[in-house]
Formats: structure tokens, sequence, C-alpha cells
């Protein structure tokens, strides 16, 4: 897991990146909570989300946002942040230049971040978004969504309240094209105390059956 330092637009960004032995593997990038409330690429959820990825042969880079550990820059209220997630993204293919697919995964302020990621970034085809703040940031940009993902939620998250995400959701699963998965944490709060296993769990399964579905396609068309 080495350390990387990558330009960003105020500077330079601090990562973490895992690179696979596999040829074409698939890349993720992984976005951190708000970084004024304490959230870096080190935050438990995203560290996790991190070593799914790792374990299902990605080639992934989780990163500080500007202002954080050793990135340089001050925050920027989302704004400054997407474009520096989107040279991250930059980076990563730069060093994977012909990898299979490309996944972008967050965790709160950093799940919002992703979704725009999204909406700028077509060769983007899947995302895991975790407690998606939709009660603190608007969501509406997502119109229409472009890839099919995985959003996870805790039944007892008390920042982002379960019923604003489960809207966010379902509103998702109207359009047409995609598939939208929406999974219930019970019990979980906002950093999935006592319940990381489970997260990891349904990540792990979700990005399996993508995958599979993945191979099965490219078999298909030979």
């Amino acid at each position: 897991m080495p350390e990387v330092i990558f330009a960003g637009p105020e500077g330079r960004l601090e990562g973490r990146y895992h690179h696979s032995e596999t040829p074409r593997a698939p890349i993720a990038i992984i976005l951190h909570p708000h970084p004024q409330h304490g959230g870096t690429m080190n935050n438990k959820v995203v560290y996790n989300l991190y070593y799914i990825f790792v374990r299902k042969g990605f080639s992934v880079l989780r990163f500080n946002f500007r202002g954080v550990g050793r990135s340089q820059g001050d925050f920027d209220n989302g704004m400054g942040e997407l474009s520096d997630a989107a040279s991250a993204l930059d980076w990563l293919q730069s060093v994977n230049p012909n990898a299979a697919s490309c996944w972008a995964a967050g965790f709160s302020f950093g799940a919002w971040i992703s979704m725009q990621l999204l909406m700028r970034r077509p060769e983007i085809e899947g995302f895991v978004s975790v407690a998606p703040p939709a009660n603190m940031y608007d969501f509406t940009f997502l119109a229409p969504c472009p890839s099919s993902g995985l959003i996870i939620q805790g039944t007892e998250d008390d920042v982002v309240p379960e019923p604003v995400v489960e809207k966010l959701a379902n509103k998702l699963k109207l359009q047409k094209n995609i598939v939208i998965d929406y999974h219930l944490v019970k019990g979980a709060n906002h950093f999935y105390k006592d319940h990381m296993d489970t997260l990891v769990g349904d990540v792990s399964t979700y990005l399996d059956m993508r995958m599979s579905m993945s191979a099965s396609r490219r078999k298909a068309a030979g």
C-alpha cells in the first residue's frame, strides 16, 4: 500500500494506492467524509471500502482532499473537492491506461462528491455510495443517473436519516437503463460501529454480482 503524491488543482494531493497484478485490472477511487468534521482517507468506512476493492482485484486509490493531511489547499465546500477527485481519477487512469472498467465509491460527503464525479466522467460504470447525505446536499444533478450502483444506509443513522436516502434511492430506481440496489444495514449508525462486517459483506456480494455480469457480457461479445 504505497503512499503516493500527485498533482491536484491547488498543489499536491496525498494518497494511498494499491496496484493490481492482474493485466487490465479494473480501477476504483474511494472518497472520504467531510474534511471539516474529521474526514480523512483513513476513516474506517473508507479504509474498508478500499480493501474490498483490493481483494476483488482492482487497482485502488484513496486520497485526502485539499487541506487534509499532507494534501495542499483549503476546504472549498465541495467544488474544489470535486476538482480534487477528478485529478485523482486522472492520475489513476494515467497509471492504468488499459483498465477494463472504472468505479467510484464514497462515504457521506465523499458519496456526494463521487456521485457528482459520475456525471462528469462517463467512463465510471459502477458506484458504491455509503450514507449519501441527501438531507444536507442537493442530489438533483442525478438527472439522469448515468451508472448502476449500490446505495447502503444504516437504519440508526442520526447524521443522515434513513428516509431521505430511501427517497433518493427510489427516485433513482425510476430511471431507465440503470439498476440501483438499495441495502439497509439494520441497527447501524452513521459510522457503522459494530456493523462494519455487514457493510463489507454487502459491498463484496454486490461487486461479485456486477463483476460476474461484466464477465458474462464480455464472453457473449466474443
